[in-house]
């Protein structure tokens, strides 16, 4: 098929999609399909061809090419951020009948939003930390949410990812400083309770034969948190596949991912992350479209059950023409 490969954005996540993109179009290829980077900008979509870039026409989901229009068959979304992960960009792939890789729309905006995520899985009876939400030019009691959340705790954009505008606050003096950072990236806030124990994703996708759930990974780093230095820098971060659990809880972190993955309607390779707490496992959040760079972690999950990607990228696929 001729596949479009969707990446950039409108968030401070533009460059790491990019790359992202660049190695989703070499499993893409080696998968046999045609590919043809896209990177989305605003109302910007330009499309490589050779040396040469062009405009993508978004009414035809296409380009004029040398030799005639080029019409996309599929559309692979590699948007980490907004119109990418929110939702928006599923919208118009469904209105112009494009079958593409993730969750639809209604999954996307649900699980992108931090807070609102929570607040559903936690009506479901998922265990995730206490957390509070605080909005742009809102008045926030500081010292109640300090009371409800605790400190230390955490603060982040409610819209985002890579771990940008995040800071662990160690001291309620702190906390002011640290929403306004985060406000920066976002016009909503969490701050959500810091739970101390091992922290642990996990990949997983579904198709018509059922969930195929991905080696748990656990992730070491002597920084603060597993921050954007932490993801993105080779040495940062020790990240342990499969993960040093046991039986028991390796089942229960699966299970639950399974779970949350129904629970929120989503479609494609998400992970979800959580942090173990002797017996007790912990919803943190839900990554839609997860990085597919050299050092992201999905891509280490699936080389050690030794599949090929782009045999998983081919079951994707053909589960979104079902």
């Amino acid at each position: 098929m001729r596949i479009a490969i969707l990446s950039g954005g409108d968030s401070s996540e533009h460059l790491i999609s990019v790359k992202s993109g660049g190695q989703v179009k070499n499993w893409l290829e080696k998968a046999g399909h045609t590919c043809y980077p896209v990177v989305v900008k605003g109302a910007e979509w330009t499309v490589r061809e050779g040396n040469r870039q062009r405009q993508v026409d978004k009414n035809r989901f296409g380009f004029q090419g040398d030799h005639g229009f080029i019409a996309f068959d599929f559309a692979w979304n590699v948007i980490h951020g907004t119109p990418g992960e929110d939702g928006r960009l599923q919208g118009y792939l469904d209105m112009m009948g494009i079958p593409y890789n993730t969750s639809n729309h209604l999954s996307s905006a649900l699980t992108f939003n931090k807070y609102t995520c929570k607040t559903f899985l936690k009506q479901h009876q998922v265990l995730t930390p206490e957390a509070r939400l605080v909005k742009k030019d809102m008045e926030a009691d500081l010292e109640e949410i300090s009371d409800i959340v605790g400190i230390p705790c955490f603060v982040k954009p409610n819209n985002g990812g890579s771990s940008f505008g995040t800071t662990r606050v160690m001291k309620f003096e702190h906390l002011e400083q640290a929403i306004e950072t985060a406000l920066k990236e976002d016009g909503e806030v969490i701050i959500e309770r810091y739970i101390k124990g091992t922290e642990v994703t996990c990949g997983l996708m579904k198709t018509k034969d059922g969930f195929t759930v991905f080696p748990i990974t656990e992730i070491v780093t002597d920084n603060e948190f597993f921050d954007y230095e932490a993801k993105y820098t080779r040495g940062k971060a020790n990240e342990i596949t499969p993960a040093r659990l046991d039986e028991d809880m390796t089942k229960k972190c699966q299970q639950a991912a399974s779970l949350i993955y129904d629970l929120t309607f989503s479609s494609g390779i998400v992970r979800v992350d959580f942090i173990i707490k002797g017996n007790q496992l912990y919803f943190l959040e839900l990554n839609s479209i997860p990085g597919m760079t050299a050092e992201s972690i999905v891509p280490q999950q699936v080389e050690c059950m030794g599949v090929p990607m782009e045999v998983i990228f081919q079951q994707v696929i053909d589960n979104a023409m079902l």
